[in-house]
């Protein structure tokens, strides 16, 4: 099993396109309403891009016409890292990130009034996720 906590920069770039290690390694973000994943409603189980490790599924997917994929909550609390993101000024945010292998994924919002079960949005963004489509439970 690779410890993703020790590859290089280098090894993440050839494992990586250019775009997928400006999101997932350096914390960027894609144009909105621009990801294959933002619109989609295919069943199925959200994974990291970067490592493989599954994060999300569909049923916890729901339409927050953002721009991004927005979720409810992630597949289990420990696949996912919050931590506080005071990149830009003036607004605080809490970053998400995969638990595996550290890559950005996005953020979480909390209070927004949407009606999900847990009043929270992670917003995710298309480039760091691969859907395996397969009926889900």
């Amino acid at each position: 099993m690779t410890d993703f906590r020790f590859i290089s920069d280098d090894q993440w770039r050839e494992r990586l396109n250019a775009e997928e290690f400006r999101v997932l390694r350096r914390a960027g973000t894609e144009a909105p309403h621009t990801g294959e994943y933002t619109d989609t409603d295919t069943e199925g189980v959200y994974s990291c891009r970067a490592c493989g490790t599954e994060l999300f599924r569909s049923t916890e997917k729901f339409a927050a016409h953002c721009g991004w994929p927005a979720f409810f909550s992630p597949l289990a609390g420990d696949r996912v890292i919050e931590r506080e993101d005071t990149s830009l000024p003036g607004r605080p945010r809490v970053e998400v990130l995969c638990a595996a292998c550290e890559s950005h994924l996005g953020h979480v919002f909390t209070g927004e009034g949407y009606d999900t079960p847990t009043d929270r949005r992670y917003c995710i963004n298309s480039i760091c996720l691969t859907l395996e489509e397969k009926p889900v439970s």
